[in-house]
């Protein structure tokens, strides 16, 4: 199966545009910077909270999925809570890495994944179990180096008692029906 075109370049938005809503939550965006300001994350993006509007607003739909903003959005609120215009900023950015884990875009694949083991994780015990959620994410991303980057922040982790191992069990107190509620509810 082909990749889609945007994931390589810039193209004419067709009528079935993946960021028709995105654009309609923040057309009226006057472009003033106050969510860049407000960003706490700011510093490490690749392009402004403001340029990715601008981008969205374009139609440039490539660059927007090459880029890593929205990634790195802590999702504290303060963009959309200090816009003027009062728009919902974050909620753009959830939607943005929304079509990123739908698409299965390459770059973003290992946030992506993390994300997913982290609350399979959450879901199966109702709390993290970080042996067994690293566990799933190493096995998930075939990398076998991977486990290699991250062994020594492990150690000193472990080293202060932040994690530790814990044998897998059966799924204590398990969100899963919540979980299957909240997945009904969307699917609405």
């Amino acid at each position: 199966m082909s990749q889609p075109a945007y994931k390589e370049k810039n193209i004419p938005i067709p009528a079935s545009d993946p960021l028709t809503h995105i654009r309609e939550m923040v057309q009226a965006c006057i472009q003033c910077g106050t969510c860049t300001g407000s960003c706490p994350n700011a510093f490490a993006m690749d392009h402004t909270p403001r340029h990715l509007w601008r981008m969205v607003l374009m139609g440039q739909i490539g660059d927007i999925f090459r880029s890593r903003t929205f990634v790195l959005c802590s999702a504290c609120y303060y963009c959309t809570l200090r816009c003027p215009r009062g728009l919902p900023l974050t909620e753009a950015m959830a939607a943005l890495r929304q079509i990123a884990a739908k698409e299965n875009i390459g770059m973003h694949r290992q946030s992506i994944q993390f994300y997913k083991s982290f609350m399979d994780s959450v879901r199966r015990y109702g709390r993290v179990r970080e042996a067994e959620f690293m566990t799933h994410y190493f096995l998930s991303m075939k990398d076998p180096f991977l486990p290699i980057k991250f062994a020594p922040l492990g150690m000193k982790l472990m080293g202060r008692r932040k994690i530790r191992l814990q044998i897998p069990l059966k799924g204590e107190g398990g969100l899963d029906a919540i979980f299957r509620k909240v997945e009904e509810i969307e699917d609405m």
